[in-house]
């Protein structure tokens, strides 16, 4: 007689989860986010909206700067920009001024205007990368274009103390809304933590030395900073899903590429 609690004679247990009940597992894993469709997806879905508020929340709060400065007596300097200004006055000479007059010339006239832009650009295409060289170029008179105009809508003074020639309006700094804007543009052309590390240290040299220089308030280098990397920012979103279209891409074309060196240097197997 077969006993009523005999494991064999139960009924199996009905599976908890669909995994036990199919064998796979329905949670994405790392693997499928770096498959190239996902990788792309996720940029259409999340490339967008981020840097677009970002970049115009910046462009407001420089704005909004602009006429806080202008507000102020006809845009008198803040305390943290004098005692900037005085500490600055206090070091300059020697290798500060080679440098900053470096800066100066970098960032400004003919070689940041047209030479910069275009040399990038010429690189961006022979690299096969006609969208990022669109993208450059854009970014870069867009924010040149936003200077001029909030220079000529606050019309600031520039401090006294100035050391180069500068055109109308000291408020927004065109050098750092362009080193920003550079910056920016690189990284997200070239998605690397060094890129990122160089722009930024680029952007703060440049910001230095305009103040440096008596060319520029502090608070007009903050001005920059936002203009430049918010308008990156928001052209950015505008070209986010070719421009990682055509990233992947050229990942994909080098990779081909370096599989096929690597294969005609594999030695055949002797017989």
């Amino acid at each position: 007689m077969t006993e009523r609690n005999d494991p064999t004679t139960q009924p199996a247990e009905a599976p908890d989860t669909a995994q036990e009940a199919t064998g796979h597992d329905p949670t994405p894993t790392v693997t499928d986010d770096l498959r190239p469709a996902q990788r792309e997806a996720k940029a259409v879905r999340l490339g967008r909206r981020a840097p677009l508020i970002g970049g115009t929340v910046a462009v407001i709060v420089a704005a909004l700067l602009g006429l806080v400065i202008m507000a102020r007596a006809d845009g008198l300097p803040f305390e943290f920009d004098e005692e900037w200004a005085e500490d600055l006055l206090e070091i300059r000479g020697g290798l500060g001024d080679v440098l900053a007059f470096l800066m100066n010339a970098l960032g400004g006239g003919i070689a940041g205007i047209f030479i910069v832009p275009i040399t990038t650009a010429a690189i961006l295409l022979i690299l096969r990368r006609p969208w990022a060289a669109l993208y450059f170029v854009v970014a870069s008179a867009v924010s040149a274009g936003i200077v001029q105009l909030l220079k000529h809508l606050f019309g600031r003074a520039r401090p006294e103390d100035i050391l180069v020639v500068s055109d109308f309006g000291s408020f927004p700094s065109g050098h750092v809304a362009n080193a920003a804007t550079i910056a920016v543009a690189l990284g997200v052309i070239v998605p690397r933590a060094w890129m990122w590390v160089l722009g930024a240290v680029y952007t703060a040299v440049m910001a230095a030395s305009r103040t440096y220089l008596g060319a520029h308030w502090l608070s007009d280098t903050i001005g920059g900073l936002l203009i430049g990397g918010g308008v990156a920012l928001v052209v950015w979103a505008v070209l986010a899903e070719v421009l990682e279209r055509e990233r992947l891409a050229r990942l994909a074309r080098v990779s081909a590429v370096n599989a096929a060196r690597a294969q005609s240097h594999i030695t055949p197997p002797s017989r």
